[in-house]
């Protein structure tokens, strides 16, 4: 216990000069500061929190270590819907049309996984991964097609926090930003449920939990968040992945805390990640990149585990 206490300690310090140098490293103007670091760190913190947040809530309802919204689609299907929306000219409705296709993956998946009459894990993740492959599909024909949006495309297939806020989206992104964290406060305190739903279907349902409801309820907002961070930032995929993992070999096992663990230790293991991708080569790289470079090896080690 005590050395857990050190090791939050260690992390708090940790994650306080990690942020002073996200913001102050190069010496950056006043103008700098404010337009650029400043909305990019808090974009990294929301996208590493609600990816964090979102894939230990997944890895505890499906009761599968594999489980994040990467692996199961979604990030997919909102790539597709934001990749619209910025074709389309609607910059300011990419976060809307994010969560529809999201949204639409996830219907697609939520059906397939209960053909037969019941829910099926093993199958909900292999629909996830044959209806990301069929978005991804769509993607690439959008990209040929419009060949002069192929950099956009790209950074959002690759991850970007780079991303330049107006006035106007600067409003809204702050609106965004107060709701996500709200709808993962919420997720929280539906961690209850899920550390029940741990024990089976059966047993959950005895002691009066809607199991159906309820993974329907944190799909949907799952849906949404995972919507949210591709309309801005991209697909970044594996944070969703390790860092539960992380979390549950720090705080010994599944805990009802973990989904908060998870989604702070993300936030900063991302904003860490975007520091990297800023300054590891003189042109910056895209975050996606470092994050797939972390989180490859530890998808096969969970794997190798898992038998």
């Amino acid at each position: 216990m005590k050395n857990r206490k050190w090791i939050f300690i260690l992390f708090g310090i940790f994650s306080i000069l990690l942020v002073v140098f996200y913001l102050f490293i190069n010496k950056p103007t006043t103008h700098i500061l404010i337009a650029v670091r400043l909305p990019r760190i808090m974009l990294a913190f929301l996208v590493g929190f609600i990816l964090s947040g979102v894939g230990y809530s997944f890895q505890i309802m499906l009761n599968n270590p594999l489980a994040e919204p990467y692996i199961l689609g979604i990030s997919s299907g909102a790539a597709f819907g934001s990749i619209l929306a910025g074709i389309l000219g609607l910059y300011l409705f990419m976060p809307l049309f994010g969560f529809a296709g999201a949204l639409i993956s996830l219907t697609i998946v939520w059906f397939l996984a209960h053909l037969g009459g019941f829910f099926n894990r093993t199958k909900l993740l292999l629909s996830g991964i044959i209806v990301g492959m069929f978005f991804s599909a769509f993607i690439s024909l959008i990209m040929y097609f419009n060949q002069q949006d192929i950099g956009n495309i790209i950074n959002v297939l690759m991850g970007n926090l780079g991303h330049i806020f107006s006035r106007r989206e600067w409003f809204y992104f702050v609106i965004v930003f107060i709701i996500s964290i709200l709808l993962m406060l919420y997720l929280f305190l539906l961690s209850r449920k899920l550390m029940i739903l741990t024990t089976g279907d059966i047993i959950a349902g005895s002691l009066g939990i809607d199991v159906k409801k309820l993974r329907r309820k944190i799909f949907i907002i799952s849906s949404l968040l995972t919507g949210i961070t591709v309309a801005y930032a991209g697909i970044i995929g594996f944070i969703g992945l390790i860092v539960p993992h992380i979390v549950r070999m720090i705080s010994g096992g599944n805990k009802r805390t973990g989904i908060i663990y998870s989604a702070i230790f993300g936030a900063v293991l991302l904003i860490m990640c975007d520091l990297i991708a800023m300054n590891i080569t003189i042109i910056e790289i895209p975050v996606g990149i470092i994050t797939a470079f972390l989180g490859c090896p530890f998808f096969l080690f969970i794997m190798a585990k898992s038998k």
